[in-house]
């Protein structure tokens, strides 16, 4: 695995049940890109080796939330990238612990 990415979507609601609904949009898009994912209770990671795919995949995150009917959005993101060495996978990570 060459890169890992962690997103957290922050939608601009006034409702807790609508920032849900608008964030499992968002959480259902990841899914469908076929990458390895995990969701966790403030962020998903997503793992994969095509790093400009991944970075896509982050700025479509913010088309589905806006899409999905809210006004604005906030993202925070983190990015392991490291091409020739590879990253720790998402289960090396978390596997002891689930």
């Amino acid at each position: 695995m060459q890169a890992s990415v962690a997103i957290q979507v922050l939608p601009s609601t006034l409702d807790d049940n609508e920032t849900v609904r608008i964030v499992d949009e968002v959480i259902a898009y990841i899914k469908s890109t076929g990458l390895k994912y995990y969701v966790g209770p403030f962020e998903t990671t997503i793992e994969g080796d095509d790093y400009d795919q991944l970075m896509d995949i982050v700025k479509e995150c913010q088309h589905v939330a806006l899409n999905a009917g809210c006004d604005g959005v906030s993202a925070y993101i983190k990015v392991s990238y490291k091409p020739e060495k590879g990253v720790l996978t998402i289960d090396q990570k978390v596997s002891k612990y689930h």
